[in-house]
């Protein structure tokens, strides 16, 4: 067990929307991911999803009940996403954000919309 500088583990790849895992706490993943344009419209049935910005600016688009929304985080921000909330994250920068999962949770969720090929389709990616 050794620190891990969140600066070194972002510059050790350059894919948008595929993250590495950092670390792990009970059964989570940290992730941390560079982000850029849209991810995909998706549904953790059976988790909320955790989202820090580290640089940047993210967007994250919400569709529930009430209709749709979008709530913006600038760098330092915090937001969780219900479990069983439709959502679709967009960065209009680059951005670099950490994210809290459980182990194993894809990326575009239990029910999504196609996948387009810039969006990796993950359950994370160990550090290299």
């Amino acid at each position: 067990m050794e620190p891990i500088s969140l600066t070194t583990a972002l510059a050790s790849f350059s894919e948008r929307w595929s993250p590495r895992i950092v670390t792990a706490v009970n059964d989570y993943d940290v992730r941390v991911a560079k982000v850029e344009g849209e991810h995909v419209w998706h549904v953790h049935d059976h988790t909320d999803e955790f989202f820090l910005v580290l640089s940047g600016e993210l967007r994250i688009g919400l569709r529930g009940p009430s209709g749709e929304r979008t709530v913006v985080l600038p760098r330092g921000s915090v937001f969780t996403v219900p479990r069983g909330t439709e959502h679709k994250p967009y960065a209009p920068v680059p951005t670099e954000i950490l994210l809290f999962e459980p182990t194993g949770t894809l990326t575009v969720g239990d029910r999504h919309d196609p996948v387009p090929d810039h969006v990796d389709a993950t359950t994370g990616h160990t550090l290299a």
